[in-house]
């Protein structure tokens, strides 16, 4: 079952002036928007720019791409996944360019977005699901993410953040208390790679990768097989050691890379690197899993 539900703009068309602002972590909020139909309920509030920025900074206010739900992608059961605005990293493999900006997404209070979740509540129990903060990058926006896991929790929700950890530093000890599972990206296992992969450096994953461990929250690692980027048997080797020196590892997921966000890039007119790859073959992709299993770690 997988039913994907575009978030609707502001009832309200707002100026550039009153959303090129800048409030959690550099969130500038959609500007030039049209009136559009989608999610009702979710209104412009009639504040000043100045309250606005108030807003974001407080985490009442976030920018988020839209939201779905799914049934064992996201983590267990029935989940609502949260597509969040905005992501440091430029993954060469990214295929959902479309949510890399946080301008570019809709400017969603988090009290309304909270009443959509509990609408789900019995179905998050009946099939032992709940929530999932994905992206973009969720901890682009803490304060936001923050005021929704807090929320959900407090409606006897489970929670769980989907992250490249490269943010792991803006978590806070009271969002890591409310979140009960982390979707945690590693991908690559040295820094050269992860740079040339993503922009930026690997260390941070690790850091955050330890500091959840040591909290005792349980971990799903996701790693994706690039052919010619990520999948050398030294880099996969890398990987498998680091996330094997996590004891609340208790799924590692393989991912062969794929070509469906190809035509997203194009038609965001960004330039897109991987047009020559092709997925890794399926005995690769055995390899790689062979390689985290070593390691005594359950692979998928």
């Amino acid at each position: 079952m997988t039913e994907t539900i575009t978030l609707g703009m502001p009832t309200k068309a707002a100026s550039a002036a009153e959303y090129n602002v800048v409030g959690d972590t550099g969130f500038e909020a959609p500007e030039n928007r049209a009136k559009g139909a989608g999610l009702s309920g979710v209104a412009e509030a009639d504040v000043t720019r100045e309250q606005r920025i108030e807003q974001m900074r407080a985490g009442e206010l976030g920018s988020v791409h839209s939201w779905e739900l799914v049934t064992a992608v996201d983590g267990p059961g029935t989940r609502m996944t949260v597509f969040m605005a905005g992501c440091p990293l430029r993954c060469l493999y990214c295929h959902n360019p479309d949510t890399l900006k946080m301008k570019d997404g809709e400017p969603v209070l988090a009290t309304e977005l909270l009443r959509k979740i509990k609408r789900y509540r019995s179905v998050f129990k009946a099939s032992n699901g709940g929530i999932t903060l994905s992206g973009g990058e969720v901890l682009m926006q803490p304060r936001f993410a923050a005021k929704l896991l807090r929320g959900a929790k407090e409606m006897g929700i489970s929670t769980c953040i989907d992250t490249s950890g490269f943010l792991g530093a803006s978590c806070t000890d009271q969002m890591l208390d409310d979140i009960d599972l982390v979707l945690l990206d590693v991908k690559s296992g040295d820094e050269e790679t992860y740079k040339k992969v993503t922009g930026r450096a690997l260390q941070p994953t690790i850091d955050f990768g330890d500091r959840l461990a040591a909290a005792g929250k349980e971990i799903w690692i996701r790693f994706v097989v690039v052919p010619g980027l990520t999948d050398s048997v030294e880099n996969v080797e890398n990987v498998a050691n680091i996330v094997a020196r996590w004891s609340t590892v208790s799924r590692v997921e393989v991912l062969p890379f794929h070509q469906m966000g190809r035509d997203k890039w194009a038609n965001l007119g960004m330039k897109y690197e991987l047009n020559e790859v092709d997925p890794p073959s399926k005995e690769t992709v055995e390899r790689v899993r062979e390689q985290f299993r070593s390691k005594g770690l359950e692979v998928y």
